[in-house]
């Protein structure tokens, strides 16, 4: 069409449709406009304005320089990375607002926003919560225990236990421990009768094992434990692994650790939040917390292999320790107080049996399954290494 036709049908457009056309494109240029303002308006603040980071303060129930705390710190780091500084989580060691065995109550009561211990530190509430810790677990290792928690029920039995108590927290259990050794004494243990009367250190459900085993108890925190063995108010005591036990000065007040033991062979972690402060964060920093703490859960693992190992081999070549195997006389002993222990305690506390019931039945398949499947890692050992023993017998 040539622009003589189109100005001759622009001419004989009527009045009212070009009023139409005007109105439109008035109406399409004020849209337009509008569109382009708002979003400036709703861009802006993103780009010019930084979102203010949620801040924490947590404590550990472990001294500053002890590997637990630094598990601890290791896991607020990755919350601190991986949600880019939106929330930051600063972890203090036990003492510094409260007591190691007062962490429960301070994070419920939001003195503190978390943080960082062990389920049987809570066992004067409820002896049932010691059963994350303490005892043989019915052969399960501490990963087995973590997929009981995870999969076969276990975290909501101890949400229902918190609950009880009127505890206002939200708990998340990792890390799986390494059997801890039965404990530090002046002279290697050799026989059951050799630990009745001795005056010893343990916690959790430990302490009615050893009891059964006639052993005079004092479930001390870990940085009091070898001040009481120097001062003669201990015996004994065991707290929990090689690189611990070497930083607390084991080494300096015994020489003799015996290895292998069921009073705490399948022991875990606990990270705490203070229940409101949790619910408080958007869904986006709730997974990154649970993200968080499997990862955490796996690097504290694999870190614990390489650093325990290392502490081990370095007590027997410079400071003199030695090693031996808890006689299985002994361990024998502590699965037949076991027995005693988990029946007195289920029949006076329901939310006992309960959860002994759940862990038993888990067990039951799981350890089949394990025991059945698993090599054993020792033969290899023994073939590439020879006769290197890992301890002497007891």
């Amino acid at each position: 069409m040539n622009e003589s036709k189109l100005s001759e049908q622009v001419a004989e457009q009527k009045p009212e449709q070009k009023s139409e056309q005007k109105t439109s494109r008035r109406k399409f240029l004020a849209t337009a406009a509008t569109g382009t303002v708002g979003a400036v308006a709703a861009g802006f603040p993103m780009i010019s304005v930084a979102q203010s980071p949620i801040t924490m303060r947590w404590q550990s129930t472990w001294p500053a320089k002890d590997i637990f705390h630094e598990y601890a710190l290791d896991f607020a780091s990755k919350v601190n990375a991986m949600s880019g500084g939106r929330l930051k989580i600063e972890v203090l060691p036990a003492g510094a607002v409260v007591k190691a065995f007062e962490l429960l109550d301070a994070v419920s009561k939001g003195t503190l926003d978390g943080g960082h211990g062990v389920v049987a530190y809570w066992y004067g509430k409820n002896s049932a919560v010691a059963l994350w810790g303490s005892g043989p677990a019915f052969g399960m290792d501490p990963n087995m225990v973590l997929a009981w928690h995870n999969y076969g029920g276990g975290k909501e039995l101890l949400d229902d236990i918190y609950k009880s108590l009127n505890l206002d927290v939200q708990s998340f259990l990792y890390g799986p421990m390494p059997t801890q050794p039965f404990g530090w004494f002046k002279k290697p243990v050799t026989k059951v009768e050799d630990v009745k009367g001795l005056k010893f250190r343990t916690v959790g459900l430990a302490v009615d094992i050893y009891k059964e085993m006639g052993v005079a108890v004092n479930p001390l925190p870990g940085g009091e434990i070898v001040p009481a063995m120097d001062r003669g108010l201990l015996d004994a005591a065991e707290f929990n692994n090689a690189s611990s036990d070497r930083l607390l000065g084991f080494p300096d007040v015994a020489k003799h650790c015996m290895l292998q033991s069921f009073h705490q062979s399948s022991e875990q972690f606990e990270i705490l939040f203070n229940k409101k402060r949790y619910d408080a964060l958007p869904v986006e920093l709730k997974s990154i917390v649970t993200n968080a703490v499997h990862a955490a859960s796996a690097d504290m693992s694999w870190k614990a292999i390489d650093r325990y190992s290392k502490d081990y081999a370095e007590m027997q070549q410079k400071q003199g320790v030695k090693f031996w195997k808890t006689p299985d006389a002994i361990l024998r002993k502590q699965l037949e107080a076991w027995d005693k222990v988990i029946a007195a305690k289920g029949a006076e506390n329901p939310s006992f049996a309960k959860v002994n019931a759940s862990m038993k039945a888990f067990a039951q398949r799981s350890c089949r399954w394990q025991n059945d499947t698993l090599v054993d890692y020792k033969m290899a050992y023994n073939h590439f290494f020879g006769k290197a023993a890992p301890a002497k017998k007891g």
